[in-house]
């Protein structure tokens, strides 16, 4: 699920930012990127940020800014005497008299220099976890909207889905007349005329009804709707189980498009049903991709 955070904390030695940003993943894909000198902190923010996280391509990302006072860097005066030193010696070899460039002296490498790599002292690696577990309280909440907005959408589309298996159950209900009609329509052009023995006419509808019967199809498609819309107002890990449900509501509306032809008008009303509870059907898994 797509969720994103951000935490500041300013210590003495200066400022820490705590960024965490994620998008739906079908297993726990962490990535934390922080400043070199606090490596050694990495297991203690993954420590903090597991217990946090089931799923998600997560990025997260701490910057470490010091103030002024701490960020003064230092010079290496005995490596820039060398340098300048050096300069003197090729200015008198050479018969130079420009002056030499201070500032050039100062960026040559190892000149200036933060000074060398520090373990972060106990006030910034505690201020790292407390932003780390803040920016994780935070990621989650924004998840928890963006779920409850989901959640409210499928909820839904499930009871869009039950009325549209409603109106099939109607059709279908009428379906044996529908089938006589067409029964006795195909066999008047083949006889042309004769005599049909009202009972076998009977018995030949009954048959074709009942292969080209829909009512379990329609049952476990209205009982799937209503679990689906149960299992995502429990909450909790949804998305792998959503996932394996909406694949059998499409079976069974697959199945029910391929019983309903030749029904003339009845029929054509049945396929755009199926084909409209497909669409719904399409709609909740693209939303349930963005669920945990």
């Amino acid at each position: 699920m797509t969720g994103f955070a951000r935490v500041r904390k300013t210590v003495e030695e200066g400022e820490i930012v705590f960024s965490l940003k994620s998008v739906n993943h079908r297993g726990l894909d962490l990535h934390l990127h922080m400043p070199p000198d606090m490596d050694s902190l990495e297991n203690q923010v993954r420590g903090v940020l597991k217990p946090g996280v089931a799923r998600g391509h997560v990025q997260a990302q701490a910057s470490f800014t010091p103030i002024a006072a701490a960020a003064k860097a230092p010079v290496n005066w005995e490596l820039l005497d060398v340098y300048m030193q050096a300069f003197r010696q090729a200015s008198g070899k050479y018969g130079l008299s420009a002056p030499p460039d201070i500032d050039a002296a100062l960026q040559a490498p190892g000149v200036l220099t933060s000074g060398e790599q520090r373990e972060p002292g106990e006030a910034v690696g505690r201020a790292l976890l407390e932003a780390a577990g803040e920016a994780l309280e935070a990621w989650n909440a924004s998840r928890e909207r963006e779920g409850a907005a989901t959640a409210l959408e499928i909820r839904q589309r499930c009871e869009v889905l039950r009325t549209l298996v409603a109106r099939m159950e109607e059709i279908r209900a009428g379906a044996i007349p529908a089938f006589q009609k067409r029964l006795r329509e195909r066999l008047d052009e083949l006889l042309r005329g004769a005599a049909v023995d009202p009972q076998r006419l009977a018995q030949e509808a009954a048959i074709l009804a009942d292969r080209s019967d829909i009512s379990e199809e329609l049952v476990r498609l209205s009982t799937h709707a209503a679990q689906l819309e149960s299992i995502v107002s429990l909450g909790g890990e949804v998305g792998k189980r959503l996932d394996f449900l909406l694949q059998e509501m499409n079976r069974e509306a697959n199945t029910i498009l391929s019983k309903t032809g030749g029904l003339g008008d009845l029929g054509l009303t049945m396929t755009d049903l199926s084909l409209a509870a497909k669409a719904e059907i399409d709609k909740i898994r693209e939303q349930s991709l963005n669920l945990e």
